[in-house]
C-alpha cells in the first residue's frame, strides 16, 4: 500500500501547488507602472472643523499631489479599488463583479484609449495626473498595512487617465447597451422624436410600446453599476439665479444625486495654489481635481442627461465567424484575449475571455448575432483638459470656450457667476450622424454599411443652450431641455434637429421645481430653500397613472386597507402623513420603470409587497416614515425625509434584517454659492456622513449627518483667512527623500 500513500502525497502536493499558484499568481503577472521621475512635490493640508481639506501647494502639480495624499488620510480604501479598475484588475479584489468591470475595460479599450490619447494633452494637464499618481504612490508607500492588493501600485498619470477612460461612457446609458447585448436581452432604449420621413419600428423582439417594453436582467445592471451614476436611480437638481430674481446675490445650487458610498461618490475639498488655481468643490475618487464648485469668479454644477449617444450595428459574419461585411467586402474581426482576474474566497482564478472589435467599435456577440457599438467621445480624453481649464476660467467666455470644446462627453452644465450672469448648456458630444440618411438611429442599424460610422460630434451652436433667461432663473431635474426657465423663456424643441436624439422626458422632480419656481415672485434663500427641500409629488405621469390605477382597483381585506390607506395620501413624503411610509416603498419600482423605459409594474403585486413589509416589521400599515427611512453610519441611526423622485432625495436603499431602509443613493454632496454685488464669493455644504467617508476612528466619520438631515449645511472654508482661523489640523506632505 505504499504506492497508495505515496500517491495521496503527491495529489496533496499538488493540489497545495495549485492552491499556492491560484493564491499568487494575479500580482506577478500584473504589470507595474512606471512613475514618472526627478519630480519633489509639496503642498500643506489644512483641515476645517469638519475635516475637509483645504490643499495649497507653489504649483498646481504640488496642490494635485497633496489632493491624492488628503482623500488617501480619508479614503484610500475606495481609491484602491478605483485604481484597481483603471488597471483592469478589479476582479481581485471584487470577484465576478469586479471582472465584469474588467471586461468592459478591455472590451471599449480603456488602456488604448489613454496610451494613444494621454501623450497628446497639454504639458501642464499631464503634470497635474502625473503628480496626482505620485501622490497615490507615496501614501501606499507609506502605509503598506492598508493595501488591499499587491503590485497595485506605483501607478502613473497614465493609468489615472485609463479611468477616466473607462467611466465616462457609463453617465449617458452605455450601461443600457452593453449590458443586455453580453445576456442576449432585449434592448430598452427610449424613442425620441419621429425623424421625418422614417416610419418608425420597435428595436428587433421589442413591443411597440415603451410600457410593455423587456426590462433589463439584473446581470447586465451588476456589469456597470461600479463606473457611473446608477441609471435606475439617476437623479440631480442643479437651480441658478440671477440677482433681479433673488433680490440680492447670483445664487447657484448643486443638488447632485450620487451613491453616498463608492468609486462614484463625492469627495469634497478645497484646492489653491501659486499658479491661480483655487477652486472648492468636490471630485470623484481617482480625478486630480473637482468635477464641479467654484473658484472666486465663477461656478458650475452639473446633471445626467440622456441624449443618444450610442448606436448599434448588427455585423454580417462569414461562416468562420471571424470576418464581417462591409461596403461589400470581407473584413477580418480585431480580436484580442484578455485573462480576467475572479477572487473566489482565498485564491484568483484566471478567466480567458475574447475581445472582438471592428471598424464601428467594440463588439458583442450572443445568441443572435453579432453588435458592434459606437459611442458620443469615442476613444478621446479630452476631458482631462477641459474640467483643469474650467477649473481656472475666470469669466463667462472662458468657460463657455472650454465647454464649446465638447471635450465632455454629456451632462448638463448650470452656471453662475460674480458678474450675475446665469446659463444651461445642454453638453454632450452627439454623434455627427448624416441627416439625409433614412435610418431610425434609436434602432439596430445595419452593420454592413460604412456611410453609418459616422466620425466626431456635432457642433456646440447645434445644442439646446440658455444665458441669462428674462424669468431669472434656470434650472435642471434630469428633465428635457425645453423646460429649464418657465414660460417665455424656455427653448423650443422644434428648433433642433431630431436626429440629435434629445430626450423628451420629465421627472417628478421636474415638474415640482417648475412650479414653484414659477411661482415665486422673489427666488431669495428662504424661497430656494424651501424648493430645493420639497417633499411633493405631482399627480402626474407614471405618478398619475399609478394612483388613477388605485382607484380603479378591486381589493378585500388588508389589500383593501392598504389601497384605501395609500389613497388617502397627500402627495408629499414629509413624515407627517399616516401613509407616508407605503408611499415610500411604492413609488421608487414605478419611477425606475418610468426612467428606463421598463414595464409598468403590476400594482396590487408591489401594494401586496409594501403591506407585507410593513406588517412583518413594524405590526401596522402606517408607521412613521422616519421609523422606516433611516441614514445609518457607524453608532449613528438617524431619521429621513423625502422619496424616490423628490426633490429633497431619498432615492434607494438597502433593506436592512430589522425591515429599515438604509439610504445608498439620493442628495449627497450639496453646495450653494452665492455672489452678493461687491462681495467676495462665498458658500455652504453639506455631505451625508462626513469627510473622513471610510475610516470609522475618525471624528469625520459621521459629524455631517445631523446637519444633513435637518436641512443644514456647513460653512466652505474658501478663503485662507478663514480655513487658518478654523484649522484643526496642518500638515506638509511631500515625497521628497
Amino acid at each position: 500500500m505504499k504506492w497508495v500513500k505515496r500517491g495521496v502525497i503527491a495529489l496533496a502536493a499538488v493540489l497545495v501547488l495549485a492552491f499556492t499558484v491560484l493564491a499568487t499568481w494575479e500580482p506577478f503577472l500584473a504589470s507595474a507602472a512606471t512613475p514618472a521621475k526627478g519630480r519633489t512635490y509639496s503642498a500643506e493640508i489644512i483641515r476645517d472643523d469638519f475635516g475637509v481639506p483645504h490643499i495649497t501647494g507653489k504649483t498646481d502639480a504640488d496642490a494635485a499631489f497633496g489632493v491624492a495624499i488628503a482623500h488617501a488620510e480619508d479614503d484610500f480604501f475606495t481609491l484602491q479599488d478605483v485604481v484597481a479598475m483603471s488597471r483592469g484588475r478589479y476582479g481581485a479584489i471584487a470577484g465576478e463583479d469586479g471582472a465584469k468591470v474588467d471586461y468592459v475595460y478591455h472590451l471599449i479599450d480603456a488602456r488604448g484609449t489613454a496610451e494613444r490619447e494621454y501623450p497628446t494633452l497639454p504639458q501642464d494637464t499631464r503634470a497635474l495626473f502625473e503628480a496626482y499618481a505620485a501622490g497615490l504612490n507615496h501614501y501606499a508607500e507609506q502605509h503598506p498595512d492598508e493595501l488591499k492588493l499587491a503590485n497595485l501600485f506605483p501607478v502613473n498619470g497614465m493609468d489615472v487617465a485609463a479611468g477616466f477612460a473607462l467611466r465616462q461612457p457609463f453617465f449617458f446609458g452605455l450601461d443600457g447597451v452593453i449590458g443586455p447585448l453580453v445576456a442576449g436581452e432585449e434592448l430598452r432604449r427610449e424613442h425620441g422624436p419621429d425623424i421625418p420621413g422614417f416610419p418608425r419600428a420597435p428595436l428587433p423582439g421589442a413591443a411597440p410600446s415603451k410600457s410593455e417594453a423587456a426590462p433589463a436582467p439584473t446581470q447586465a445592471r451588476a456589469l456597470v453599476l461600479p463606473l457611473g451614476e446608477d441609471a435606475e436611480h439617476l437623479g440631480s437638481n442643479a437651480f441658478a439665479v440671477s440677482p433681479k430674481k433673488s433680490g440680492g446675490p447670483t445664487t447657484l445650487i448643486s443638488n447632485s444625486h450620487q451613491p453616498l458610498r463608492g468609486g462614484v461618490a463625492w469627495y469634497e475639498f478645497v484646492v489653491e495654489s501659486g499658479e491661480g488655481w483655487h477652486f472648492a468643490g468636490a471630485n470623484f475618487p481617482g480625478s486630480p481635481f473637482p468635477f464641479l464648485g467654484h473658484n472666486e469668479h465663477l461656478g458650475w454644477t452639473n446633471t445626467v442627461n440622456t441624449p443618444d449617444m450610442v448606436d448599434i450595428y448588427k455585423l454580417e459574419l462569414d461562416e468562420t465567424g471571424t470576418r464581417y461585411r462591409l461596403d461589400g467586402e470581407w473584413r477580418d474581426l480585431e480580436s484580442e484575449w484578455v485573462t480576467l482576474p475572479v477572487k473566489v474566497g482565498p485564491v484568483v482564478l484566471p478567466i480567458r475571455r475574447e475581445v472582438l472589435r471592428s471598424a464601428h467599435g467594440p463588439v458583442i456577440k450572443n445568441a443572435k448575432g453579432a453588435f458592434a457599438i459606437r459611442y458620443g467621445g469615442i476613444g478621446e480624453l479630452g476631458q482631462l483638459d477641459a474640467y483643469y481649464r474650467l477649473n481656472k476660467a475666470k469669466t463667462f467666455a472662458e468657460w463657455e470656450a472650454q465647454i464649446a470644446r465638447l471635450a465632455i462627453p454629456s451632462t448638463n452644465f448650470i452656471y453662475a457667476d460674480e458678474a450675475g450672469t446665469i446659463a444651461y448648456v445642454y453638453n454632450a458630444a452627439i454623434p455627427d450622424r448624416p441627416e439625409d440618411v433614412k435610418v431610425d438611429w434609436r434602432n439596430v442599424l445595419p452593420g454592413d454599411r460604412s456611410d453609418l460610422i459616422w466620425n466626431g460630434a456635432v457642433t456646440f451652436a447645434e445644442l439646446p443652450k440658455l444665458v441669462n433667461p428674462a424669468s431669472g432663473w434656470i434650472y435642471n431635474s434630469n428633465n428635457e431641455p425645453f423646460t429649464a426657465a418657465g414660460a417665455g423663456s424656455d427653448l423650443s424643441p422644434n428648433d433642433f434637429s431630431p436626429v440629435l436624439g434629445i430626450e423628451r422626458k420629465q421627472t417628478n422632480r421636474s415638474w415640482r421645481a417648475y412650479k414653484l419656481l414659477s411661482e415665486a415672485s422673489v427666488l431669495d434663500r428662504a424661497a430656494l430653500e424651501r424648493i430645493k427641500y420639497d417633499t411633493g409629488y405631482a399627480r402626474e405621469g407614471y405618478v398619475a397613472r399609478l394612483f388613477d390605477t388605485l382607484e380603479g382597483m378591486k381589493a378585500d381585506g388588508e389589500l383593501a386597507t392598504a389601497r384605501d390607506l395609500l389613497l388617502s395620501w397627500d402627495f408629499t413624503a414629509d413624515n407627517k402623513g399616516a401613509a407616508d411610509a407605503i408611499a415610500l416603498l411604492m413609488i421608487r419600482d414605478f419611477m425606475s420603470a418610468d426612467y428606463n423605459n421598463k414595464p409598468f409594474p403590476d400594482v396590487a403585486e408591489k401594494l401586496q409587497a409594501a403591506a407585507d413589509h410593513l406588517t412583518t416589521h413594524f405590526g401596522r400599515l402606517d408607521p412613521p416614515m422616519s421609523d422606516l427611512l433611516r441614514l445609518r453610519q457607524g453608532g449613528l441611526d438617524l431619521p429621513l425625509d423625502g422619496g424616490s423622485d423628490t426633490l429633497r432625495a431619498s432615492t434607494t436603499w438597502d433593506v436592512d434584517d430589522d425591515g429599515r431602509l438604509s439610504l445608498k443613493h439620493g442628495d449627497s454632496f450639496i453646495m450653494w454659492i452665492e455672489w452678493l454685488p461687491g462681495q467676495a464669493v462665498s458658500s455652504r455644504s453639506i455631505q451625508p456622513f462626513g469627510a473622513a467617508t471610510t475610516r470609522p476612528q475618525s471624528p469625520h466619520y459621521t459629524d455631517q449627518m445631523r446637519l444633513f438631515v435637518d436641512h443644514k449645511l456647513k460653512p466652505v472654508r474658501f478663503w485662507r483667512d478663514d480655513i487658518l482661523a478654523n484649522a484643526t489640523n496642518r500638515a506638509i506632505v511631500t515625497n521628497a527623500p
